[in-house]
């Protein structure tokens, strides 16, 4: 078991927000095709609103605080933020496009003791990135971050979303990851928009492609484990979480708002309106998450695959019941092992019933 393992493990039994994803703002330079987010201002928290949460989370037992956004570089406060968390001994995260970083902000948050930068870079290709992102120039400009902030020496994550626009990049990217000495994450996960909007699900790469990238070792370092039939759910998996979202972790908005996570559209409560450490052990939704167990998911609790999928609740809860299946990650499930959900199963038996049924419909209009 690694150290982070265990003080999850410890933070779970004890009740403490171990991670806490807090986006600074939702404006940003870019307007990537795939983004989530409403990029207009409806008022976010001012420094001081933001270092008073900060002092909050601290109390509450936070260790791993990720600032993102939007673009975290667009708030002219931003590295007053960082150095502000730092002082109070957080093991700060960034996601960032980079565009906006230039020697002197990768210089001071080297200073800063930032744990890791995490930049997204969507194509090896100028025009496919750029098209992604329809900043003209970001490809070149988000480049040139990344090589400034390994020059001064903080520890980059290089994030490739994949979609239909860029998903025979990857390996590219990764070369460019290599040669650039940065880690490299691949995810394939398009998410609807916060505003419940699923338009953008068409950007997901279809189902029969996946394969390609989940069998693929150098991408998955243990690719026959990771793509082996599932064992059946042991008992200590039926009891456990879905997720850590609302357990061990949890997501503020820029305007103050809480919830179990950046993909979890349950509003638990505003640190404009109390403090942090009483919404997280008070919110009768974060209880509520708190209180689902895998045996309690509709249809997944019999699935082969409980024990072993990525299923997102926030993702189910989209489609309208945060403890029904995930059709992306069933469909995640499936492709990487061969093996159909129960989901699947499910749908496709709803359908052939469906066939039936217009089947002797048309035959009775004929007799």
């Amino acid at each position: 078991m690694s150290l982070l393992q265990e003080f999850n493990q410890r933070a779970l039994a004890l009740g403490v927000p171990l991670s806490v994803h807090m986006d600074v703002t939702y404006r940003c330079n870019e307007r990537c095709i795939h983004c989530y987010l409403d990029h207009d201002d409806h008022g976010e928290m001012t420094t001081a609103e933001i270092k008073r949460t900060l002092d909050q989370l601290a109390e509450a037992g936070t260790f791993i605080l990720t600032f993102s956004g939007g673009e975290v570089f667009v708030r002219r406060d931003f590295l007053e933020l960082v150095a502000y968390a730092r002082s109070l001994m957080f093991a700060v995260k960034i996601k960032t496009n980079a565009v906006m970083i230039k020697d002197a902000e990768a210089r001071r948050l080297r200073e800063l003791g930032v744990d890791q930068v995490q930049v997204s870079l969507y194509s090896h290709r100028p025009e496919v990135h750029d098209g992604i992102t329809k900043l003209p120039g970001s490809f070149r400009r988000t480049l040139n971050g990344i090589r400034l902030l390994r020059t001064h020496g903080v520890k980059v994550a290089i994030a490739n979303v994949l979609m239909a626009n860029n998903q025979d990049d990857y390996q590219s990217i990764r070369n460019f990851a290599e040669e650039l000495g940065t880690s490299y994450y691949v995810d394939p996960t398009i998410t609807p928009m916060m505003n419940g909007d699923r338009g953008v699900l068409a950007l997901r790469i279809k189902g029969e492609q996946l394969p390609a990238i989940f069998h693929d070792p150098s991408l998955i370092p243990d690719v026959d484990k990771f793509c082996a039939p599932p064992p059946p759910p042991t008992e200590d998996e039926l009891d456990g979480f879905p997720c850590s979202a609302g357990h061990t972790s949890a997501y503020i908005s820029p305007y103050g708002d809480v919830y179990p996570c950046v993909q979890f559209p349950l509003k638990c409560g505003s640190v404009r309106e109390a403090d942090f450490l009483d919404i997280w052990r008070d919110s009768p939704q974060f209880h509520e998450v708190r209180n689902i167990r895998a045996r309690d998911l509709s249809t997944c609790s019999s699935c082969s695959h409980v024990g072993t999928c990525s299923r997102c609740p926030g993702l189910a809860f989209f489609e309208g019941d945060m403890r029904g299946p995930s059709t992306a990650d069933c469909e995640k499930s499936f492709y990487r092992t061969g093996i159909p959900s129960a989901n699947m199963k499910r749908l496709a038996a709803a359908g052939a019933a469906v066939r039936s049924s217009h089947s002797l419909v048309q035959i009775r209009a004929a007799g």
